[in-house]
């Protein structure tokens, strides 16, 4: 009896693999995953070179894995079985206290040799504009995600990378007046929503808080915005990875009066400018060298995509320039350049208030020589420059040429 028994289960196994070889081999590859919010693994090409250098195993193992038939409802399904089994931590996430969902960096996951690349090549950036009169301040803002701060929320013992000790070490590399340091402010308001539940950023409100540590540290006066909810229903980063039962996000934007244009206070889903507060103002925006302008910092068509976050500068690019029609006397003239994550995506806009001239540039997607390019736009000594990362980010993507 056991025999057949395990005649049948070897048979049950080999049909299943069989098929799902067969669907593999019927379904056409997938360039993307929305859900997963994500480029997938493609074929690699075959040579004597790459079978030799073990490159091509390693690449065909990515591809199979990421063209796997069904791969999403595989996936679904492990969660569900580690949730049943009790367990806290689902694919490098943290299942916290009150279902929110946390990204794990512990302390065995980051590099310290990248560490200290990243800081060296801070330092370099900050020694070449400090050699330059055509330079006005020098500002860095690493802001520690959400492990960092929502502590009481995290699993017992789960283990959690400092980030304020490497904020420490950025203030040794640059100096401690050119580091906007939120993270008294974020844990003063941590049981405000100031990160998102399913998603790694933090959220408008958390940003908002950001700007403000920003202007006091400047010396400049904030703004008040009013509240615009342009999504109730977002599911970000980390429920792609966790794949659990949570409930969604809210996405807001904030507006300034002077931005919001013939918009006005606008409710989920209505109205030709549902969800883009801000049309029809003097605003111009470029993105990637483009001459097209837009006039908008927000890009309502994400909000019906998996990539709802995606709706704040029209998600990355490589460089953004923005004219931001501003009437303040104070901030005409002014120039201000930001080497960011998207972490910023949503701060720019609160920046839009005190700069003429905003550009924007994600170094994950710029692949010219940086200083040569930042010295065409360098205004007489009004040009500040804002390096915004999230510190994991910082860490893993700083890099420049």
């Amino acid at each position: 009896m056991k025999k057949v028994s395990a005649v049948i289960t070897l048979l049950l196994l080999g049909g299943l693999i069989l098929g799902l070889s067969v669907a593999d081999f019927f379904t056409k590859d997938r360039m993307y995953s929305e859900y997963e919010n994500r480029m997938l693994a493609q074929k690699p090409n075959f040579s004597m070179e790459t079978l030799f250098s073990g490159s091509f195993s390693e690449d065909y193992e990515n591809y199979i894995t990421d063209q796997f038939t069904g791969r999403d409802n595989w996936i679904f399904i492990k969660t569900v079985t580690d949730v049943a089994l009790g367990k806290k931590e689902v694919n490098g996430v943290y299942l916290a206290k009150d279902g929110t969902l946390i990204q794990k960096h512990a302390p065995e996951d980051i590099d310290e040799e990248e560490v200290e690349k990243k800081l060296a090549l801070l330092k370099e950036l900050f020694n070449w504009q400090e050699d330059r009169e055509d330079i006005g301040s020098f500002y860095v803002m690493t802001i520690p995600t959400a492990d960092n701060i929502l502590t009481e929320k995290l699993p017992d013992y789960a283990p959690v990378y400092s980030q304020a000790d490497f904020i420490n070490q950025v203030k040794e590399t640059v100096g401690e007046t050119h580091v906007i340091d939120v993270q008294e402010t974020l844990n003063t308001h941590k049981e405000e929503k100031i990160y998102y539940g399913t998603d790694h950023h933090w959220t408008t409100l958390g940003a908002y808080y950001g700007y403000r540590e920003w202007a006091a540290t400047l010396g400049v006066e904030p703004v008040d915005y009013e509240v615009d909810v342009v999504s109730t229903n977002f599911l970000g980063t980390m429920h792609s990875q966790a794949r659990v039962l949570v409930e969604p996000d809210t996405i807001e934007a904030y507006i300034p009066q002077v931005l919001r244009g013939n918009a006005g206070m606008i409710d989920v889903g209505t109205g030709e400018d549902a969800g883009n507060p801000g049309a029809g103002n003097a605003m111009q925006v470029y993105y990637d060298l483009s001459e097209e302008s837009h006039n908008t910092l927000y890009e309502p068509k994400y909000l019906d995509t998996k990539n709802q976050y995606g709706y704040f500068l029209d998600d990355n690019h490589p460089f953004i320039e923005i004219n931001t029609g501003v009437t303040d006397e104070e901030a005409k003239g002014k120039t201000l350049f930001i080497l960011k994550d998207s972490y910023a995506n949503c701060f720019v806009p609160f920046l839009t208030e005190h700069y003429e001239t905003i550009y924007v540039m994600d170094l994950r997607y710029f692949h010219g020589k940086l200083f040569p390019f930042m010295e065409e736009y360098a205004t007489e000594g009004n040009m500040d420059i804002l390096v915004l990362y999230n510190v994991i980010h910082f860490i893993e993507e700083f890099q420049y040429y």
